[in-house]
């Protein structure tokens, strides 16, 4: 079940919490059914590239709810998306959001290197938060616990 914006709002797992609010010709914090999230550095992203970008927002899921990063609208009708991940029962930590740019893709384009600039605290995704049938019993506990703010690079497990 997806939760409804009163229910985030008793939960409040996200920090600084905000009901919704405008920056920039967009809106972000606590929306109908979702959390929008904003970006904590400015980021420039040329057509056809990936970068990593971090949340402004630091989380701390309770274990029995998990929330799925979506596209935001307005940065989607641009050519941006956002890899869609998970945030798992019981993580903590600032997002690290993985950011495509697929712009315009003709040749003139790529000649001018068109490009996003993204300013630090614009709305950049949204966070659809659901609530498991029961807490889970084994909430996350991984590599990434505790992400510190800023774009974190993948880890790998040493075998």
């Amino acid at each position: 079940m997806i939760l409804p914006a009163q229910t985030i709002r008793k939960l409040k797992p996200v920090t600084p919490f905000c009901e919704r609010t405008k920056h920039n010709g967009m809106t972000y914090g606590l929306g109908p059914a979702g959390y929008d999230v904003r970006i904590a550095e400015p980021t420039i992203i040329v057509s056809g590239a990936f970068v990593l970008a971090s949340t402004v927002e630091r989380f701390d899921m309770p274990s029995d709810v998990i929330g799925q990063v979506c596209d935001k609208s307005t940065w989607a009708r641009r050519g941006l998306a956002v890899q869609n991940t998970i945030i798992e029962p019981g993580w903590r930590g600032y997002l690290t959001l993985e950011l495509t740019f697929t712009g315009k893709e003709s040749i003139e384009a790529l000649k001018r290197r068109e490009y996003l600039y993204i300013e630090a605290g614009d709305p950049i995704a949204q966070v659809i938060f659901s609530r498991l049938e029961e807490p889970t019993e084994s909430p996350y506990s991984g590599k990434y616990q505790d992400q510190q703010n800023g774009p974190q690079l993948a880890l790998f497990d040493k075998e």
